[in-house]
């Protein structure tokens, strides 16, 4: 079963704004901080929500790769994250699931990438396209320790550098901390 999830920007929230990079497309309007919940909090500037969902590009040898380092949110040591919502071109989505398949895969190798980063960085990808008045295709989240942020930068330069990230038209880099 999907478990919706909401992301909400405004004066409150467990997670502090420390930085906004705009990679491409439009920003988000400013904020001080974010919550992340199953329910919208009180006087947000913006909320993105979607819903967690199945493994919808991940063949059964990839699943157990990713099975045997599950992703463990809410670590007492990751006091940092990244929202990035992503919304992909309209060419990304007129490909028949196989050739997104082998963008995302077989050339992009976006799960390969990400597997090399399973210890330090945990991630949940929400999906929000099919949403009513989604503005963003997918809702990244990652939660990390500030030793491995570097090792998030990698990954990120990495899989920006792809044949996949050509069909991204937006992309914004929201860095948080969690507040104590």
């Amino acid at each position: 079963m999907p478990d919706p999830i909401v992301f909400s920007g405004g004066t409150v929230g467990a997670w502090s704004v420390v930085g906004v990079t705009v990679v491409c497309g439009p920003s988000l309007a400013p904020v001080a901080r974010v919550n992340k919940g199953a329910e919208p909090a009180v006087a947000a500037s913006w909320i993105l929500s979607g819903v967690t969902s199945n493994l919808r590009y991940t063949n059964s040898s990839e699943k157990r790769l990713l099975d045997a380092t599950p992703s463990v949110l809410g670590r007492p040591a990751a006091t940092r994250a990244a929202l990035i919502p992503i919304t992909k071109s309209a060419a990304w989505w007129a490909l028949a699931q196989d050739q997104r398949r082998a963008v995302l895969e077989e050339q992009s190798r976006h799960i390969a990438i990400g597997s090399e980063y399973l210890a330090a960085v945990s991630r949940q990808l929400v999906h929000c396209r099919d949403q009513p008045g989604a503005v963003f295709d997918f809702l990244t989240w990652f939660e990390f320790a500030p030793a491995d942020e570097g090792r998030f930068d990698e990954l990120l330069g990495k899989l920006r550098a792809s044949p996949e990230w050509e069909f991204v038209e937006r992309e914004v880099d929201i860095r948080l901390e969690k507040v104590a």
